[in-house]
Formats: C-alpha cells, sequence, structure tokens
C-alpha cells in the first residue's frame, strides 16, 4: 500500500495523479494546491474514474494529509510560457518553494522527494539546501524526458526498440544539456556503427545526423509549447517510471538531477547524471568514461547552474 503526495495540481501536477491512478501505483494520492477549490475539483474528478481501475483514495488536502507519503512529487510554481527559458522562472518559483519546504518536511519528513517544477536542477539544488532532507532521498526530472526524446529519435533512424538504445542526455535540464555520443550504444554496438552491421546488407538505414537528432531533443518542449501552450503527457509519464523505480526497489539506472559530490570533478550543485534509483531514491551514480569534451561540457552546465544558484538569496 502507497502514498503518494503531489504538490501543485495544475495541468501537470493533475496529470500526474490521473496516471498514477490509472497505472495502480498508489492507494492513497493527495493533492495540495494553494488553489483548494482547484484541487478539489482535480481530485474529485480523478476519483470518479477510480471504479474503472485499481482501488484508490485520491483526495485533496493540506500539507497535514502528507504524513505518511512514501512519494512527494513537487509541480508548483508558475509555467513556462513561448520563448522563456527554464531559468528565466527560478527566482519566482524558489521563492514559491520557499513557502512549500517547511511545511511539507514536516509532515513528510521520511518520503522520497521527485521535483518536477523547472528550473528542475536549480530547485532540486534549492530543496536539498533547505529542506535538510538527506541529499540521496531528494532527485528531480532532470534530463530523463530529455533521454527519452533521444532514444525515441534514434528508434525512428534505427527502426529498433528504444528499449535497446543505451544513450543520454546529461548536464542542465536546458540550454547547456548535451548528448555524450562517445558512450552511446544501440543494442551494444557504437551508434556510429550499428547501420553498417545490420543484415541483410541490402537494407539501407539513414544514418544519424548528430547536430539533427540533438536539435529535436533541445527543441521539443519548446515546441509543444509554442503549439499547445504546455507540455504534460510525456513529463507525467517520465514521472510515473520515477514512482515505479522507487516503490518497485527496482534499482534502475536513469538520468535524473541529484546533487553532486565530486564526481566528474564536480560538486554541491545539482544536474542529470546516471543515477540509480531505488527504494531509497539515488542509492548510487554511475560515472560514466566521459571524453574530455563531455566532461568539460558537463563542467560548464555546471557552473551555468551554479552561477544561478548565487544569484538568489538561499
Amino acid at each position: 500500500m502507497s502514498k503518494i503526495t503531489v504538490i501543485g495540481t495544475g495541468s501537470v501536477g493533475s496529470t500526474i495523479a490521473y496516471a498514477i491512478t490509472c497505472l495502480g501505483l498508489a492507494s492513497e494520492i493527495v493533492m495540495i494546491d494553494i488553489n483548494g477549490e482547484k484541487s478539489m475539483g482535480e481530485a474529485l474528478d480523478i476519483k470518479q474514474g477510480v471504479p474503472f481501475f485499481d482501488p484508490c483514495s485520491v483526495y485533496a488536502g493540506g500539507y497535514p494529509d502528507a504524513a505518511g507519503s512514501d512519494i512527494v512529487i513537487i509541480t508548483s510554481g508558475i509555467a513556462r510560457k513561448p520563448g522563456q527559458t527554464r531559468l528565466d522562472l527560478v527566482k519566482t518559483n524558489v521563492s514559491i518553494q520557499k513557502s512549500i519546504v517547511p511545511e511539507i518536511v514536516k509532515y513528510a519528513p521520511d518520503a522520497i522527494y521527485i521535483m518536477v517544477s523547472n528550473p528542475v536542477d536549480v530547485l532540486t539544488y534549492t530543496f536539498c539546501r533547505l529542506s535538510g532532507i538527506p541529499t540521496g532521498h531528494v532527485f528531480g526530472t532532470g534530463t530523463l524526458l530529455d533521454t527519452a526524446r533521444l532514444r525515441s529519435r534514434l528508434s525512428e533512424y534505427c527502426g529498433i526498440d528504444p528499449g535497446n538504445i543505451h544513450a543520454y542526455v546529461l548536464g542542465e535540464h536546458g540550454d547547456s544539456s548535451f548528448i555524450p555520443w562517445s558512450v552511446c550504444e544501440i543494442s551494444g554496438i557504437a551508434v556510429d556503427s550499428f547501420r553498417n552491421s545490420v543484415s541483410p546488407s541490402n537494407l539501407i538505414l539513414p544514418e544519424i545526423d548528430r547536430d539533427k537528432v540533438a536539435e529535436y531533443v533541445k527543441t521539443s518542449g519548446s515546441r509543444i509549447i509554442s503549439r499547445k501552450g504546455a507540455t504534460f503527457y510525456a513529463v507525467s509519464s517520465a514521472v510515473c517510471h520515477l514512482c515505479k523505480c522507487v516503490l518497485h526497489d527496482s534499482n534502475t539506472a536513469l538520468t535524473v538531477s541529484s546533487m553532486l559530490d565530486g564526481e566528474y570533478g564536480v560538486s554541491d550543485i545539482c544536474l542529470s547524471t546516471l543515477n540509480v534509483i531505488g527504494r531509497k531514491g539515488v542509492t548510487r551514480k554511475i560515472v560514466l568514461p566521459l571524453c574530455d569534451d563531455d566532461t568539460a561540457r558537463l563542467r560548464n552546465s555546471a557552473e551555468i547552474l551554479k552561477e544561478t544558484v548565487r544569484s538568489l538569496d538561499l
């Protein structure tokens, strides 16, 4: 029996709560929002569909109702608008976070915290620093969705299920993210060698254009926002996957944003590297054998985020 609290019931938070219900990941879901009427409406809408799924108690509540939560998912904050970067959101959303942290930590000190709000790396870091929660119990969605977009795109080039592709997006969930191509593999074969390793030889696969793939991954979110105003389905799927990894103690390696402590020569900042996720959150890190250029890109991403953090009043 698992209890999950979702803070923030906008499009992302409500879609996450709905998806968790459909997948049967929790027996109890608490929805919290500064707009109590909104959270009550969203909870009631989801609750009335529960007869079609596994039993689950879905209700709107306050911070005291989060007591005993296994997972707390934070989606509160203003949304990114067309033409706006994730880092533009930082000061407003950190201010919102400061009002949330002491309340939720008081009632759910033992929960695993998943940060979804943007800029996710900065907010994951500030939550760690403001909350006093063990850093392994706090992580953000980071480049998990970017990585999924990368694998999806590569699968289209190769005609291979994304589950057979091990490729990653690292660093900031934003403009300084990058793809470490040297450690990317398709069915155990280096990306650039795959098309020549397929039999029969008359099966012609397109050559992977790294620049176009990287551009596709980096601009996917903004393109969706320009068309429909927000992104929430794919990120909700990513969050549900994270919840499943925690609740099932699956020890799955995922690119989430977490506190670094010397890995790659980077400390005291949160960004996405490869982390093992289980019942206790981030149980360990996998340090990829990055080339010198990719290590430099990761450190550059860390410095950009640190510069943002230094501008905040923590």
